[in-house]
């Protein structure tokens, strides 16, 4: 059957899906390591797709084909890995599972109709995947899960079980369980428990069809009977379950009907145990994912208005209705150019047609608002790097398209004469900034280049100029992401390095204080010739620079008092005694000299600049440094961890409340120097197991303490 899929509506071998119903848009989730990459591998070569499948130490697997992800050996991207079972195809979209990588994940959440956890027989899982769980069951998104590495000699899938039991809570119960073999090691089969048959795969796939033996029996009645117990409960016909009570043998018809229905509505979620090396169960996991997991028509689309943002119907996955796609994945190749991946809500796309691209709302991460009419020219059906072209592609589907001009992640396709715009999902913030400098003139061109193609295709990364510290400063979400991201600019001929991250301070006196300011030179011809005096003095954070003119008698001449404030603001711009910025201040001109013939604006502004630096020497020159407030999201345990490390951080921690999004979590409100901030979102992770999460916005300017800004004075003595 798969073989006849693939053959079938394909253009070059590649298979094709001409209604949504025979689609499965399926994310495969897990922390790293859990095994989703190889599993992807097994799937492919168990459904006909590859002839053999690689491995991730080899660098050989379909979706790890990017030289970070070959070098790390583990997922650094989102892929798209199609396979056909029973004439459906199924979308495979294999995710990083380290914490840095989020974005692809979320990515591949949006371009998914239901979610496999992947959860290994010999880790566990961490926080972050149980956190997960419950964000899909906050949408009511199907999730089955997969128990993996049961080759492994410290594969326990009892174990990993009950953990899901007790991490995801209630209905997730295994279908089949695993068979030992004579060794009492290794798995060779499993033991359905609906069917009541045994998948013996000690000759490979496909396994062989039997009859239990009598020794497992009472395994498969133990387990059997608090599934069909679960399954029941969850059934539409509300008499089953007398039926049941009253001791009626329910038909497996029946039992496997509510299954799959209560699977795709999101309330039941089957544990297969499966191992990607031998084969075991991998064919049951098709039929899960085949059979049980819903068709893009039975999954909520998201909303869409107009490009100006006005109200739209809700959109329907049919092929025939108006073109909606999104943009889930961008990637910039050196000889193809713009590889675009695809999600088709509505309508159809087909090659050589006039699409619309919009992209709005990340102006401030690098992404400005855009829009453009442009020529598909060809569609292709992805198999991880491989592009295989195909004629079109359906409502529910995925595909890629490759030289779009603008065409960025996040963005929405749609039709040129009916220009739409879909929700954008959630985007995290990237908080972890890394400064780069280039090596050479050249270099900096090449860096220009390459950053542009990256932030095209990472909205999780953010591209700041500093106008004040004049570097040129990358927000990641986390070291990792900062490693892939060097690579892939080191790997396009960038020449760069690293250096510290400075945060912008500010300049203020805090005390009054007087200057005098003289400049008079003669060396031949018109001399110059200014002098002036000035009172300073702070005012209150945030009120900003005040000028007053109080001479009187006409010391200073009327047409060169603005000259003076020129030159205090000039001086003020360029700093007092670190660069910075001088901020909050009142400057009063109280008296001076001119002369006749030698004075000028140019001669009063130098005074004025000369006055300033002379009040900065008697002393009160205070620096400032940025206070923002933030916002920790973390489970309830690690409150008094993150509370202590605020605390460490010079913060000041305004209070504590839940979080009313989600149960056993908790808000901590703060206030934190950003100086402190620099590494917070990896040293967050590491106290909170990859569970925290924070936000910050400036607050205000605060005094830097001493002993800090007498190293800052240090650093820029002469």
């Amino acid at each position: 059957m798969a073989q006849r899929s693939h053959d079938r509506g394909s253009t070059g071998g590649a298979p094709v899906a001409d209604e949504p119903r025979r689609v499965r848009n399926v994310v495969l989730v897990g922390h790293s390591g859990a095994g989703k990459t190889t599993l992807v591998e097994g799937l492919l070569a168990a459904s006909g797709t590859i002839t053999r499948p690689g491995t991730v130490g080899d660098g050989t697997t379909v979706c790890d084909h990017d030289p970070a992800a070959v070098r790390q050996q583990r997922s650094v991207s989102l892929a798209c890995a199609p396979l056909w079972h029973n004439d459906v195809k199924v979308n495979l979209l294999d995710t990083p599972g380290y914490a840095d990588f989020v974005g692809e994940l979320r990515a591949g959440l949006r371009a998914a109709d239901a979610a496999l956890f992947v959860v290994s027989a010999v880790d566990g899982m961490d926080a972050a995947t149980a956190a997960l769980w419950e964000e899909c069951a906050a949408v009511d998104m199907p999730r089955a899960v997969a128990v993996s590495r049961l080759d492994h000699p410290r594969a326990d899938f009892d174990e990993a079980v009950a953990l899901c039991q007790r991490v995801f809570g209630d209905n997730v119960l295994p279908l089949y369980l695993p068979m030992l073999g004579d060794d009492g090691i290794s798995v060779v089969g499993l033991m359905g428990l609906i069917t009541r048959r045994v998948f013996d795969y000690t000759a490979g796939l496909p396994a062989a069809i039997r009859q239990p033996d009598p020794e497992h029996l009472p395994a498969i009645v133990e387990a059997r009977d608090e599934l069909i117990e679960g399954v029941i409960a969850e059934s539409e016909d509300e008499t089953l379950m007398d039926r049941y009570l009253d001791g009626e043998e329910i038909g497996t018809d029946i039992l496997v009907e509510d299954l799959e229905k209560a699977v795709a509505r999101g309330h039941f979620h089957p544990v297969v145990p499966v191992c990607a090396q031998t084969g075991v169960g991998l064919d049951v996991l098709l039929e899960v994912l085949t059979a049980a997991f819903p068709s893009p028509p039975e999954h909520t689309l998201p909303a869409v208005t107009g490009v100006d943002g006005s109200p739209r119907p809700p959109l329907t996955c049919d092929p025939d209705g108006p073109l909606v796609a999104e943009v889930v994945r961008t990637t910039v190749d050196r000889h193809v150019g713009r590889i675009s991946l695809v999600r088709v809500f509505s309508g159809t796309l087909r090659p050589e047609q006039t699409i619309h691209v919009s992209g709005h709302g990340l102006a401030e991460r690098g992404h400005p608002d855009h829009d453009a009419d442009e020529r598909v020219g060809h569609v292709y059906s992805p198999l991880g790097a491989t592009l295989r072209e195909v004629p079109y592609c359906v409502a529910g589907d995925l595909c890629a398209i490759t030289k779009s001009g603008s065409a960025e992640t996040g963005d929405t396709v749609s039709a040129k004469d009916d220009p739409l715009l879909v929700a954008p999902w959630e985007m995290p913030e990237p908080l972890l900034p890394v400064a780069v400098v280039a090596r050479s003139r050249a270099d900096e061109d090449a860096l220009a280049r390459n950053l542009a193609r990256l932030v095209a295709g990472d909205p999780t990364l953010r591209l700041e100029r500093n106008p004040e510290t004049h570097q040129l400063v990358l927000w990641c979400m986390g070291e990792a992401h900062a490693d892939v991201v060097l690579d892939r600019l080191r790997a396009g001929g960038v020449d760069l390095e690293t250096e510290p991250v400075r945060v912008p301070l500010r300049e203020t006196f805090g005390a009054a204080t007087t200057g005098h300011g003289r400049h008079v030179k003669q060396s031949g011809g018109h001399g110059q010739y200014a002098v002036c005096d000035i009172e300073v003095e702070p005012l209150p954070r945030g009120s900003g620079f005040e000028f007053v003119d109080r001479v009187v008698g006409g010391a200073v001449p009327h047409t060169y008092v603005p000259s003076v404030e020129k030159g205090v603001r000039a001086q003020m711009e360029r700093g007092l005694v670190a660069g910075n910025p001088v901020v909050d201040l009142r400057v009063t001109l109280v008296d001076g000299k001119a002369h006749s013939v030698d004075s000028s604006d140019a001669a009063f502004q130098t005074a004025g600049a000369l006055a300033l630096r002379d009040a900065a020497g008697r002393g009160g020159v205070v620096l400032l440094e940025p206070v923002d407030e933030v916002v920790v999201r973390i489970p309830d345990r690690y409150v008094g961890a993150v509370l202590g490390d605020l605390s460490g951080r010079r913060g000041r921690v305004l209070g504590t409340e839940p979080d009313d999004s989600r149960v056993e979590r908790s808000l901590v409100r703060a206030e934190v120097p950003a100086t402190e901030l620099l590494r917070y979102a990896v040293e967050l992770r590491a106290t909170t197991s990859g569970t925290g999460a924070f936000r910050r916005s400036f607050a205000r300017y605060e005094q830097l303490p001493a002993h800090l800004a007498d190293e800052v004075r240090a650093a820029h003595a002469p």
